[in-house]
């Protein structure tokens, strides 16, 4: 006759499995824990970016003029949409009305001026081989600015190809680097300058320096293009 089996339990390895399992659970709800943390921090963090981001546009005809002066005199009128680009005495003279449609303030780092750049050229020149500005320009979030910038130098490579455009009256291709108060955020926004203004039809203005801006690109630097 076989009598019971007796099944002796050891409370010592009950306890280290109960132990393993708590650690393990603890584990698991700290992980959780910290992943949602993450996530909540990355969303708030992309608010605040958001939030201070710039997007530059051209300004539009219903919007204030205002007069844009150089630091050797020169200045110029532009009312609201406009832009202006003028040879005098030898040097070239360009000018910009902006409307920041972002919700940050817009720093201007610098420029970038083509007028044999195609308007389907995908590519942009290298953020170091931009002209930085002279003054410090910043647009306010949803408000009005203005870009400017001149070529003084007699030899300078951009001033002849930049002048033969302004003599025929062909577009300028001007690319605006510039980012958020913060230094961050960096973008690039490709602008065409054309002779020709007036809704819906071409005519030459009555001021040959006045051109009429168009924003054909917007690029990120800093962050993966949303396109």
């Amino acid at each position: 006759m076989i009598g019971p089996t007796v099944i002796s339990v050891s409370w010592e390895t009950v306890s280290s499995l109960a132990t393993a399992v708590g650690t393990l659970v603890l584990a698991v709800a700290t992980f959780s824990s910290v992943r949602s943390a993450n996530r909540s921090a990355r969303v708030a963090e992309l608010s605040l970016m958001a939030g201070l981001r710039p997007v530059l546009v051209p300004s539009r005809p219903e919007h204030p003029a205002e007069w844009v002066n150089f630091a050797d005199g020169y200045a110029v009128e532009l009312a609201g949409g406009q832009a202006s680009a003028e040879e005098v005495d030898g040097i070239i003279y360009l000018t910009m009305a902006l409307h920041n449609v972002g919700s940050g303030i817009g720093v201007l780092h610098g420029w970038h001026v083509d007028p044999a750049r195609a308007v389907g050229d995908p590519g942009h020149a290298d953020p170091g081989d931009f002209r930085r500005l002279s003054r410090d320009l910043y647009v306010p979030a949803d408000y009005f600015g203005f870009w400017q910038g001149a070529i003084r130098d007699p030899g300078d490579p951009d001033r002849e190809p930049l002048r033969r455009a302004l003599e025929a009256g062909d577009p300028i291709t001007l690319d605006l680097l510039y980012g958020d108060q913060e230094g961050g955020q960096r973008m690039i926004t490709r602008f065409r300058l054309l002779a020709e203004v007036g809704a819906g039809e071409a005519r030459t203005p009555d001021d040959p320096k006045i051109r009429q801006p168009t924003v054909t690109r917007h690029w990120n630097l800093d962050r993966p293009d949303p396109r």
